[in-house]
């Protein structure tokens, strides 16, 4: 075989393995956004927020502010009785995700008492995981899963992989260029989970949002 008919050859494999991963990824982009939009949440043991990003000043941001308003209204709801907030300290910040979002649950009506910190945690790895101890040591076994809509699917499979019984139940979508940036961050992790999940690789951490 010449050099030639050797770079034809290849140049239509590639062409092949880039049309495949295109399907794949706007595939996962209907998948993100249509699981998102429905919310699913059904009587729990227990309301689990997801942590997101503070402030220079260690205020909830927006993301975490709209999580832990729909948190606290779910639980005004009667959904379940307890809500965990997860995350922990991250770089430059002078507490925990999971403390920001007990201020604001506390500032919208939840009772301090009905509210369990996970402050350990820095992605939705972690997340799970942490979460996971939390609700053994209660022998809760059943969440509502609190997140953004664009984070909804995989965290949903994160949960369920740590052996957690979940239904979701999604924020409203933050504003139209950071929810496009948002589901186009989340196609890269689902492929890095997916990847992660047939090496068996260990959990890992990157940045929640």
């Amino acid at each position: 075989m010449n050099l030639k008919r050797l770079l034809t050859i290849l140049t239509r494999l590639l062409l092949i393995v880039i049309a495949v991963e295109l399907a794949v990824c706007i595939a996962l982009v209907g998948m993100i956004h249509f699981y998102g939009q429905t919310d699913y949440a059904q009587p729990a043991d227990a309301i689990v927020v997801l942590g997101a990003g503070l402030r220079g000043d260690g205020r909830a941001g927006a993301a975490l502010t709209r999580r832990s308003i729909h948190a606290a209204n779910l639980w005004a709801q009667g959904y379940a009785p307890v809500v965990i907030c997860t995350g922990g300290v991250t770089m430059g910040r002078p507490r925990s995700e999971a403390a920001a979002c007990r201020e604001v649950l506390i500032a919208n009506g939840v009772d301090s008492d009905a509210i369990v910190l996970e402050e350990r945690s820095r992605s939705t790895e972690e997340n799970a995981l942490f979460a996971h101890d939390i609700l053994d040591a209660n022998t809760w076994s059943r969440v509502v899963l609190v997140s953004d809509a664009y984070h909804m699917l995989r965290a949903q499979w994160i949960f369920s992989l740590e052996g957690i019984s979940v239904v979701t139940s999604p924020t409203v979508n933050p504003p139209v260029g950071i929810y496009i940036f948002s589901v186009a961050r989340e196609v890269a992790a689902l492929h890095w989970q997916a990847i992660k999940e047939i090496l068996q690789l260990p959990v890992t951490y990157l940045p929640t949002l």
